[in-house]
């Protein structure tokens, strides 16, 4: 028995070559680096380095949650990944299921392939063309508002068009990259049942609505699931493209106020106390969205 097992372990050493390098990749950058967690607790300076640095305790963490900086870019950072979720998940969705109702083949991947080029864009570039377009001096969109007679507005300083040009990024941008795990799942529903549809007069509206929707809703709970453990992580690259000292009262998230702190005063033990404390919670959220969908009957990731 021994001997079979040995000869069978040593069938996959091919297939344990195989994944090597990679778990060799995620111990190098994954595991090791949560050494430097310790910093979070100590008061880290250059010269004695992470293990000589004097032990402070919970100081950091009663530091940055005295900072009313700190509560107000974690509101915003809330707010802003609110509005992604109400606006760009179910808007993804709803595009799926559209472009799956496409019944000309060459159009349909044609769609496909112009809502998925926006993800390949850096947000750069994004936010530049935007900042070019919504310029008070000589952009489209005001070079319009003078046409009809009114006042120009500044789009990129104001707080008030921050968050609707935020979500309005993030959906043109992500929409058509977000379709393609709904469109895949959308390919493994059984024909038979759209064909027992058809044979009792039912519509192409009430086909998706009694027969595509409800067999994607296991993938739509996975994806949730997955989403819900972000909310304290809007994306720095987009918000960092967009915010400027005009509209920092609405701008200012988790990741930036972090940048700032720490690049930008070398308080790196008080930014890895934050980091710290935001990844727990997002590993709570994730469990804590696993269990209500497993209770509500859905899906869930274990």
């Amino acid at each position: 028995m021994n001997r079979l097992w040995t000869l069978k372990q040593k069938g996959y050493l091919p297939l344990y070559a195989f994944v090597l390098p990679g778990i060799v990749l995620i111990v190098l950058f994954n595991y090791i680096p949560m050494l430097g967690l310790q910093m979070a607790f100590r008061d880290y300076n250059f010269t004695d380095g992470v293990w000589g640095s004097p032990w402070i305790g919970l100081r950091n963490f009663k530091e940055f949650a005295a900072s009313h900086d700190f509560w107000k870019a974690t509101g915003n950072t809330l707010l802003l990944t609110f509005l992604r979720l109400l606006f760009v998940f179910p808007t993804t969705i709803a595009v799926a299921l559209l472009i799956n109702e496409i019944r000309a083949f060459r159009f349909k991947r044609l769609v496909q392939s112009l809502s998925y080029l926006p993800h390949f864009v850096s947000w750069i570039v994004v936010i530049g063309f935007l900042d070019a377009f919504l310029s008070i001096d000589g952009g489209g969109a005001n070079s319009l508002l003078r046409s009809l007679g009114m006042e120009p507005i500044a789009f990129m300083g104001s707080e008030t068009w921050f968050r609707p040009i935020f979500v309005a990024s993030s959906m043109w941008k992500e929409i058509g990259w977000g379709t393609i795990l709904y469109l895949a799942a959308i390919s493994g529903i059984n024909p038979v049942l759209y064909e027992a549809a058809v044979m009792d007069g039912a519509g192409r509206f009430a086909q998706m609505r009694y027969i595509t929707l409800p067999s994607i809703v296991p993938i739509i709970s996975i994806v949730l699931i997955l989403t819900v453990p972000g909310l304290l992580s809007v994306g720095i690259d987009q918000i960092y493209a967009m915010i400027n000292p005009a509209n920092m009262g609405v701008a200012e998230v988790v990741d930036t106020y972090v940048l700032r702190l720490g690049i930008g005063q070398a308080q790196y033990s008080q930014t890895t106390a934050i980091g710290l404390v935001t990844s727990v919670i997002s590993a709570v959220l994730l469990v804590f969205s696993n269990l209500l969908s497993k209770r509500m009957g859905g899906d869930s990731l274990w």
